[in-house]
């Protein structure tokens, strides 16, 4: 990674927490001494077991979050982009990451050391009472998660996970925007790089989805999330 400033007095996403925050003369402090990286795609800069680095937040870019499961793969756990906060795993209970972080595309990354994101914690209730929320939010997410996983079949995972993709990062000239390998989609479905790839032969015989090359572009959200309604 090489450093590289990122400006959150012009930041524009709204979601990120510190921007939420921005106005509070309290941050003023914590914003001055944050700093900020471009991370290449593909290059990790979160190390699962390594120790706690603070909180990272995307000012641009996409990143995808990896625990490593059964025989050493990895499971993709999370996909985030502009404003979303990553590392938060861990982070005040435990001494490491207890996941991974890659750039999925070239990344800017604003880190608060674990200092000041305490100091933060401590000193700023508004900015305490929404992190609260926010894993509040992120464990019903993920116990979601773990029963949809159960009780879906391998075809309903591949499209459960087709349509956060779409939710998540939305489409442009009839594709997702974003690049992912087949690897990557059976990484966060559950399931293996054969059974992604038989799955989206399917749909695309039936003309549920298309591709471009590796990118893929949903045809009929409406059918596909028809398949998989019984499970939300």
């Amino acid at each position: 990674m090489r450093e590289d400033q990122a400006n959150c007095i012009s930041c524009t996403n709204e979601n990120c927490f510190i921007k939420k925050h921005i106005h509070l003369e309290q941050m003023k402090i914590y914003i001055e001494k944050k700093r900020s990286f471009v991370c290449k795609k593909s290059q990790q800069f979160i190390i699962e077991g390594a120790p706690i680095q603070g909180l990272y937040f995307i000012y641009k870019g996409k990143v995808k979050t990896v625990k490593t499961g059964i025989h050493g793969r990895e499971q993709i756990v999370r996909l985030t982009k502009n404003g979303d906060t990553v590392g938060f795993r861990g982070f005040g209970t435990s001494k490491r990451y207890l996941i991974g972080a890659y750039a999925l595309e070239d990344t800017i990354l604003c880190n608060f050391s674990n200092e000041d994101m305490l100091e933060i914690l401590h000193t700023i209730p508004e900015f305490t009472f929404d992190l609260m929320l926010f894993y509040a939010e992120e464990l019903n997410k993920s116990e979601n998660n773990i029963r949809k996983i159960a009780q879906m079949n391998v075809r309903e995972r591949v499209i459960d996970t087709l349509l956060y993709i779409h939710r998540k990062f939305g489409q442009a000239n009839g594709v997702i925007e974003l690049d992912l390998s087949r690897k990557e989609i059976a990484d966060f479905a559950g399931t293996t790089d054969e059974q992604v790839i038989r799955v989206i032969s399917s749909l695309k015989k039936e003309a549920l989805i298309k591709t471009v090359g590796k990118k893929i572009g949903l045809v009929n959200v409406d059918k596909l999330k028809a398949e998989i309604r019984e499970h939300k």
